[in-house]
């Protein structure tokens, strides 16, 4: 078993943010942050071991390494350039590397607090969206407005360099201080306090929106340069999770340097798991990779997760009493795309779940491209959101020429690209005086205007047969019937809740929204044909800005222990180490020539991957703990000042281990740091 985080340094990292700021700030960061890594994060291997009743190997990664993998190996390349970026891991906020055969080096690193990641889920929590969630929202509200903020992104919050690295201004950011992406400072800068949850989008946000899309693109396609600089590879490979921003992706394609580019679809931390174990099978156990001998990735259409069987679905239909028909091959696709034709809207589960994000046809709700109302009929009646979010195209891959100007294939939603110039129908330019979008997104933009976006984009999923055999017929089944080989793909969910994963997930969300047509597999329900369902229509769907409530509450003596451990020895040795010049996190805003530093890895990968026994230990000496925490920390001034510090605070977390698993209460519109 592997783990794709490497503890010692992510802990090192957070003891000299804390030591970065004042003393008030850090007493209280120092409070909210300390007990769950005392009581829980340091102890990984020892919790695995006890929640899952694994007795086996235990291995840890690193965070970008685990990224970096797992976009290189099932990727199509002998051999490419490697580019992760993301909020942060341990220390490092995006990666520059290179793949070769069953070897992953990284080259240059970017650390923390300079983080394009962070600076994307700034605005993200800014402009009242869920930070890890509302990226996507991001996105989709970018095309509707103007980048006029950019020019003063630039001047006050970043300082992006040529080579496309970039520096923070921490007298904007909230995230070292508390709990909060953003400050005062910042508010201020955009004419006043963040857009609150569920309220109305203004033109701020909408503009906001577009400034920092257009900004992020600029700053990939430095990175990307940068990349092929270093590396002399012709082909890229991208993970990490602002490589999800499909629209930079689109233009790195167009306009970058790469000739060909693969993004590992899971490109957020969910990836990093099938990172590190490609990391570990490769580069630990030297084990060779196996290419497939068509060319095409290894990932394949990413249909990775659980399937269910033809009696399992059957079992649970009659189980539950459901009326149904079951419909095989030919006779299943022409009933479904009738409906789809009809304007009906139809729940697809069909094979295995996809991993990742985004739904490819085998979880997924579909609809008619050329309905001009089905893109504010799905968001406002199916999927209970706002009615300018867009939809994908999923668009059958030897006919992508006739409908996109693409070349190539995107079998996972990850690149944008401009609907076909034929195609278009002409726009009147602007938002209302209001700020209502309702009425920009209703206007017909296309002859598929579902998918067709306000810029004329669209976030496509090219379908092979391959991949997806009964998925890519029922596309061609509607092709066949209308002459239109694309339907509108979005997510088998409801805001706020993951993508359906059995029959019951299913059809639970197909009784709760206002779809028509349900196909479970080979078997067909017609809503109308239906029980009463007890729960209301888009009952209970989750809030931008909730917070986690925490399992377990820290113990009144843990926490007084902690009070003094700060003032008595964290703080003094603090003081110190700024006096020396010691610390590792500043907020000084220095206008440095480049933040890419050298990535440190040891000539052995091996040792990459062991885990010290002092941290394995069920009953570990702190002070052999401290050692062995501190021992690849890249401050070694910090690591001798603070390993009495360290012993004391691992003793307090022993006197208090956790019985039951721990969350820790935190508004989701922060970025996980911690």
């Amino acid at each position: 078993m592997a783990f794709y985080d490497n503890t010692a340094l992510t802990f090192e990292r957070i003891c000299h943010a804390l030591m970065a700021v004042d003393r008030q700030s850090a007493e209280k960061m120092w409070l909210k942050i300390m007990p769950a890594w005392l009581r829980m994060k340091l102890h990984f291997p020892k919790l695995i071991r006890k929640f899952l009743r694994y007795e086996g190997l235990v291995l840890q990664g690193a965070h970008h390494r685990s990224h970096a993998a797992s976009c290189f190996y099932p990727s199509p390349f002998e051999s490419a350039a490697i580019l992760t970026v993301d909020g942060v891991g341990e220390w490092a906020t995006a990666t520059i590397g290179s793949g070769k055969g069953s070897s992953v080096r990284l080259m240059k690193e970017m650390r923390f607090a300079h983080s394009l990641g962070l600076l994307y889920s700034a605005f993200t929590h800014f402009t009242g969206f869920k930070v890890n969630s509302g990226e996507y929202k991001m996105m989709g509200l970018a095309p509707y407005g103007k980048p006029i903020y950019a020019e003063r992104i630039l001047e006050k919050l970043v300082d992006l360099k040529q080579d496309g690295s970039v520096e923070l201004n921490m007298n904007y950011f909230g995230f070292l201080r508390d709990v909060q992406m953003t400050n005062q400072a910042f508010a201020e800068l955009f004419g006043g306090p963040r857009r609150t949850p569920e309220s109305r989008i203004t033109r701020r946000e909408i503009d906001l929106a577009r400034s920092i899309q257009a900004v992020t693109e600029e700053v990939m396609l430095r990175m990307a340069h940068t990349a092929r600089e270093l590396t002399g590879e012709k082909n890229l490979c991208m993970a990490g999770g602002v490589a999800l921003n499909c629209v930079a992706n689109g233009r790195l394609l167009r306009e970058g340097p790469f000739e060909q580019i693969w993004i590992q679809p899971a490109a957020g931390d969910s990836g990093c798991a099938l990172g590190v174990a490609l990391d570990v099978y490769h580069s630990y156990f030297g084990q060779p990779r196996k290419m497939r001998s068509d060319g095409r990735p290894a990932q394949g259409g990413s249909y990775l997760g659980p399937e269910f069987s033809d009696d399992e679905v059957r079992g649970y239909l009659e189980t539950q009493g459901l009326p149904f028909r079951k419909l095989n091959g030919e006779s299943r696709n022409r009933v479904l795309a009738e409906y789809l034709e009809q304007g009906k809207v139809v729940g697809h589960f069909s094979g295995r779940l996809e991993f990742g994000p985004r739904s490819l046809g085998a979880r997924s709700i579909l609809g008619d491209p050329r309905n001009p109302d089905m893109q504010a009929e799905l968001n406002l009646r199916i999927k209970y959101r706002e009615s300018f979010r867009p939809f994908a195209p999923a668009v059958l891959a030897d006919r992508v020429s006739e409908y996109f100007d693409f070349k190539g294939e995107s079998p996972y939603m990850l690149m944008v690209a401009p609907v076909k110039e034929s195609r278009r129908l002409p726009l009147d330019d602007g938002i209302g005086a209001d700020d209502d979008l309702l009425p920009v997104v209703r206007r017909l933009r296309s002859d598929i205007p579902a998918i067709t976006h306000v810029d004329y984009s669209a976030r496509l999923q090219t379908v092979r047969r391959e991949d997806h055999p009964v998925f890519y017929d029922l596309i061609a089944e509607f092709h066949r019937k209308t002459g239109c080989g694309v339907i509108v793909n979005t997510s088998f969910n409801v805001r706020g809740e993951p993508i359906v994963c059995t029959p019951q997930d299913a059809y639970r969300c197909f009784m709760r929204t206002e779809m028509d047509v349900l196909a479970l597999g080979d078997y067909i329900l017609v809503k109308p044909e239906q029980p009463p369902w007890p729960e209301g229509k888009g009952e209970g769907l989750e809030n931008e800005d909730v917070a986690v409530v925490a399992a377990e509450s820290h113990p009144p003596k843990l926490m007084a222990k902690l009070e003094r451990l700060f003032a008595r020895e964290f703080w003094p040795a603090a003081k110190r180490l700024a006096a020396d010049g010691g610390l590792l996190v500043s907020e000084k805003f220095g206008n440095k020539a480049t933040t890419w530093v050298d990535a440190e890895e040891p000539s052995d990968l091996r040792s990459l991957f062991d885990l010290p026994t002092a941290l394995s230990e069920e009953e570990p000496d702190p002070f052999e703990f401290a050692a062995e925490l501190t021992k690849p920390w890249h401050g070694r001034e910090a690591a001798q000042l603070l390993k009495p510090v360290l012993a004391n605070l691992i003793r307090a977390g022993l006197d208090h281990p956790v019985d039951v698993e721990l969350e820790e209460q935190v508004s989701e519109s922060v970025y996980v740091m911690f």
